[in-house]
């Protein structure tokens, strides 16, 4: 009996033993948490266990750790704001490391993008658009999540590109269109979730620039602006308002117009279509200089594929595109040249020169060589100007001041014109 009782306090207590290693035996949960589109990590998402065995979130690599946790069998779950929480099973041994990997979709990730957007005005090819246009469209979403568009339009004349973001109306006035023109729109639209869906390309035609023969200049904040007008009073802008351009030349039986314009510190000569377009710079390195700017000339020659210019005392020519540059003639009196005439049928240039204060004026005509032709004012008094031959080069208009005046204003009291 006594032998009995022995074996069975054995056994209560190996049994009572079993029980309290069960209960006092741990394992280690560590796990990392990526995005399942990108593959990247995921921080500050929220590890939770059932049955219960504490809270982490992850770090900065996605990384987490669940010390001193109870051995058995967890539903761990991950949870993180705009992704769906996923779960994952894992089983915790005494003094094991279990290690988990969660793949956390994005909440957003069976959204549908918007359908590809139907332009619909103008239509494709159009012809004769005016220089303002709506440009119309549509498009469907079957989550009907809030749609933002952008528009992209490119022109056949420029390298200027149009960028219009951020509409939320499926229409867009577009102003300010050059004539003549060919334009390409395109639409991007974004739902916020998916990629950005584009359009096909649509292209319209702007309407072709009217026959205007009267080509000036007006101020207007501060700069030279050029402008043309037809016959019913209609003006149209050529040049940009921020530009300080001026001096307009039309060419004769070409549709080009030369003019005059600053840039930085100095005055250069340009080139254009008579409706502002195709703006091409001319001179480089010798500019446009001489005794004020507001009255420097410049004239078309050789059939319009050339133009000259002075710079102070020095008169050039240069092809339009810019090239072969020549020195045609300076002045044997330091005087700077400020007009110039050139008439084809003689081939004779006309010149107006004067000091740096616009006086001393000397009018005369050279031949292309630079020899003196003919002495019309030599050295007189007063402001002179205006120089233009006839069409038959035998004859020159210019203007005279007989007063004679000289002044620092260069104000003129008593100018005529002279043949």
């Amino acid at each position: 009996m006594r032998s009995l009782y022995i074996v069975v306090v054995l056994f209560f207590c190996l049994s009572c033993q079993e029980d309290r290693l069960e209960i006092s035996s741990f394992g280690t949960l560590t796990g990392t948490v990526v995005s399942r589109d990108s593959n990247t990590p995921l921080e500050n998402v929220k590890i939770s266990t059932s049955p219960a065995s504490g809270i982490v979130f992850t770090d900065a690599a996605g990384k987490f750790i669940i010390s001193n946790v109870p051995i058995g069998t967890y539903s761990v779950q991950a949870q993180k704001e705009s992704f769906i929480a996923k779960f994952e099973s894992g089983v915790v041994s005494p003094n094991v490391i279990t290690n988990l990997v969660f793949e956390l979709l994005d909440n957003n990730s069976n959204n549908a993008s918007p359908e590809t957007p139907n332009l619909l005005l103008p239509v494709n090819n159009a012809l004769n658009e005016a220089l303002t246009v709506d440009l119309d469209w549509e498009v469907t979403d079957a989550d009907e999540d809030d749609l933002t568009f952008n528009i992209k339009i490119y022109n056949n004349q420029n390298s200027q590109v149009i960028e219009v973001n951020g509409l939320t109306d499926s229409m867009h006035n577009l102003t300010n269109l050059m004539y003549n023109t060919k334009y390409f729109w395109q639409i991007e639209v974004s739902d916020g979730i998916n990629p950005l869906v584009l359009s096909e390309v649509y292209n319209f035609t702007t309407l072709e620039f009217p026959d205007n023969r009267v080509f000036y200049t007006k101020k207007e904040n501060g700069n030279n602006v050029i402008y043309s007008i037809n016959d019913a009073g209609d003006e149209f802008r050529l040049t940009a308002t921020t530009e300080n351009s001026w001096r307009p030349i039309k060419a004769a039986g070409v549709d080009k117009v030369a003019y005059l314009k600053s840039i930085g510190s100095q005055t250069h000569l340009f080139t254009m279509n008579l409706d502002g377009t195709n703006q091409l710079q001319v001179t480089n390195s010798v500019p446009v200089n001489g005794f004020n700017l507001d009255d420097l000339d410049f004239e078309w020659k050789s059939n319009n594929t050339q133009l000259m210019y002075s710079s102070f005392d020095k008169l050039y020519q240069i092809n339009i595109a810019g090239d072969g540059l020549t020195q045609l003639y300076q002045t044997t009196n330091s005087n700077f040249i400020t007009e110039v005439d050139w008439c084809e049928q003689t081939q004779q240039i006309a010149l107006k020169t004067n000091n740096n204060e616009g006086y001393n004026v000397q009018v005369f005509t050279i031949n292309t060589s630079g020899a003196l032709q003919q002495m019309i004012l030599n050295s007189v008094n007063g402001a002179a100007g205006g120089l233009d031959f006839n069409f038959q080069g035998d004859k020159l208009l210019y203007s005279y001041d007989d007063s004679q005046t000289e002044n620092i204003q260069y104000r003129q009291l008593n100018t005529n014109m002279y043949l």
